[in-house]
């Protein structure tokens, strides 16, 4: 049972090698969060002054069809 050891250390720091890759992904997903985060919050205030800009009932509000008519009717 020599080889034991050996196959047991052998485990041990594969377990390491991918305990080290998936803590190196965790943190690059962590920072794709932040990010897509921060994009997602200036969109949500862009939205937010685009609402602002646009006047109650909007251009596809309802419309009076006299207010259309050309000035010389």
């Amino acid at each position: 049972m020599s080889g034991a050891p050996a196959a047991l250390q052998e485990r041990v720091t594969e377990l390491e090698i991918k305990a080290s890759y998936t803590e190196d992904l965790l943190e690059q997903l962590n920072m794709t969060i932040y990010r897509q985060q921060q994009q997602i919050d200036l969109l949500v205030n862009e939205v937010r002054e685009l609402r602002r800009q646009v006047p109650e009932g909007g251009p596809g509000g309802p419309r009076n069809l006299r207010d259309e008519l050309p000035p010389h009717y």
